[in-house]
């Protein structure tokens, strides 16, 4: 796939994820409430949500619930076990073969290389070959939940067309290199800044590098919603496109904090409309113009389009219009 291709297919995949909800695959009342919460994104858990004697008929629950629920405006996804157990193709194949049309995208947890990356998509790719399913419509959701993984994130990131989005799973990771807290989400005593600061900035330069959404992982304190906007804040100043979330109450602070302000969302739509008409025919062809006091260029519509793109896809709705200046 040629660059031009990859970005049109990634433009493609862009879909609205601010709140990303966590939702047992084992527990049938749970995933028929998901359906009815105002998130962004459900994904059906297979893996740490679900028991190990419980996880084969949760596959099962999973293909009712997606066939047969009402899942209009979300995004649905699977999390399967990841390769080092002896679930993941199973998994995989039961889920694909029974709801694939009814499903958007497979989570894929612990991605330690490209590999796995890889392999998933050959399954998928087979699958759908098999049902008689549109090939490489179902997306991948790769998750980092360890130092390797990290390490090896630019690779994980190109790893395959069907990639979607980079995965911070914080709570294996905080194991996974001894760092010196219990509470998954919060700051480890004994650090003056910001411990996640690298881990955040390092999946997020790889997932734009291939045009992937960054979505950070959950804040277990499910009833401190203070903490959890606090949280969430921080990855959304950085860039990040959405946050999980563990409990309803969780849902409307993320989407809240992942969406625009009012004042920035017209500002930006503003920005894109002066720009259209400075650099026209009737505008006079300039590349910079002044929008009120700020001088406006390339670089504004650029930055403009991110705030505005993610202001449409919550939904917002303009309270300003750009009038042309008077000659």
């Amino acid at each position: 796939m040629t660059a031009p291709d990859r970005a049109d297919a990634a433009a493609g995949r862009l879909r609205p994820r601010r709140s990303c909800l966590a939702v047992p695959g084992s527990n049938p009342r749970f995933l028929e409430k998901a359906q009815g919460l105002p998130a962004d994104q459900v994904f059906l858990d297979l893996e740490d949500a679900c028991a190990p004697l419980a996880k084969e008929d949760a596959r099962h629950t999973i293909v009712k619930a997606l066939n047969e629920g009402d899942w209009t405006g979300k995004t649905r996804v699977v999390r399967v076990n990841d390769w080092t157990t002896h679930w993941t193709y199973r998994d995989v194949i039961t889920v694909v073969e029974g709801a694939g049309p009814n499903l958007d995208c497979i989570m894929l947890p612990k991605v330690q290389d490209a590999e796995a990356v890889i392999a998933l998509d050959l399954l998928l790719t087979q699958i759908e070959k098999t049902m008689g399913f549109e090939v490489g419509r179902i997306g991948i959701e790769a998750q980092i939940e360890n130092a390797k993984g990290l390490v090896n994130v630019d690779e994980i990131a190109g790893a395959s067309p069907r990639l979607e989005t980079i995965v911070f799973g914080p709570a294996d990771f905080m194991a996974s290199i001894n760092m010196k807290s219990l509470v998954v989400g919060e700051q480890p005593p004994g650090y003056p800044a910001d411990a996640y600061h690298y881990i955040l900035m390092r999946i997020l330069m790889a997932a734009r590098m291939h045009d992937l959404q960054a979505i950070d992982g959950p804040y277990l304190q499910i009833r401190n919603v203070d903490g959890f906007r606090e949280v969430a804040g921080r990855a959304a100043a950085l860039g990040y496109d959405g946050k999980w979330v563990l409990h309803p109450g969780q849902v409307e602070a993320a989407n809240e904090v992942f969406s625009p302000s009012q004042e920035d969302y017209d500002h930006a739509e503003l920005i894109l409309d002066a720009y259209d008409y400075c650099t026209s025919a009737e505008g006079g062809m300039k590349g910079s113009a002044m929008l009120g006091d700020e001088m406006i260029d390339e670089a504004s519509r650029k930055m403009a389009l991110v705030v505005a793109g993610k202001g449409r896809a919550a939904g917002m709705s303009r309270t300003s219009t750009f009038q042309p200046p008077e000659a």
